[in-house]
C-alpha cells in the first residue's frame, strides 16, 4: 500500500497546484449607470509590470448624447484625460504598483449604461504569469518522477 502513496501525493500536490495559481489573471466585464451629472469611479488594483486591457462602451443615451467624458488616476498618481467618448480602448503597462481608478463623468442630461471590460495579464520576471505556472508545475512535476524513479526499487 505504502508504493502507491507517492504517486498519489506527488498528483495531489500537482492538482492543488493548479487550482491555487489559476486565479491570477483577472478579466472582468463590469454594468453601470452614470446617472446625469454625476461622476462613478472604478479601482483597478494593479502591480508593477502588469499589462492592462481597458475597453468601455456608452450603450444608453441617444445618438447625438452617447459620450462619457472618461479620465484614469494611474497608480503612480499621474492623471490622463481622455476626453469624451462613447467607444473607448487603451492599453497599457503598469509601472507603479497600486490602484488605478477610472473616472466615467456624465455631464449630460441622460443616465448613461456603460459596459466596461477590462483585463489584466500578471507577469513574472518578463513572461506571462499563467506560462511561468505552467513551466513551474511541469519542472515540479519532472522533479517528483525522477525522484520516483531514483527511490523506486531495481529489479
Amino acid at each position: 500500500m505504502s508504493s502507491h502513496r507517492k504517486p498519489v501525493a506527488s498528483f495531489l500536490i500537482v492538482v492543488a497546484l493548479l487550482f491555487a495559481l489559476t486565479g491570477f489573471a483577472q478579466a472582468t466585464t463590469i454594468y453601470f449607470t452614470v446617472k446625469a451629472g454625476e461622476e462613478t469611479t472604478q479601482p483597478i488594483t494593479l502591480a508593477v509590470e502588469d499589462r492592462v486591457l481597458i475597453q468601455f462602451k456608452v450603450v444608453g443615451g441617444t445618438v447625438t448624447a452617447s459620450a462619457l467624458r472618461f479620465s484614469m488616476t494611474f497608480p503612480n498618481a499621474t492623471v490622463k484625460d481622455f476626453g469624451e467618448s462613447g467607444d473607448f480602448i487603451y492599453r497599457f503597462v503598469c509601472d507603479a504598483e497600486g490602484d488605478c481608478v477610472l473616472r466615467f463623468n456624465n455631464s449630460g442630461s441622460e443616465n448613461m449604461q456603460v459596459t466596461l471590460n477590462y483585463e489584466v495579464d500578471h507577469y513574472i520576471f518578463g513572461i506571462p504569469q499563467m506560462l511561468f505556472m505552467v513551466i513551474l508545475i511541469v519542472g515540479i512535476s519532472l522533479v517528483g518522477v525522477a525522484v520516483f524513479i531514483g527511490l523506486s526499487r531495481k529489479p
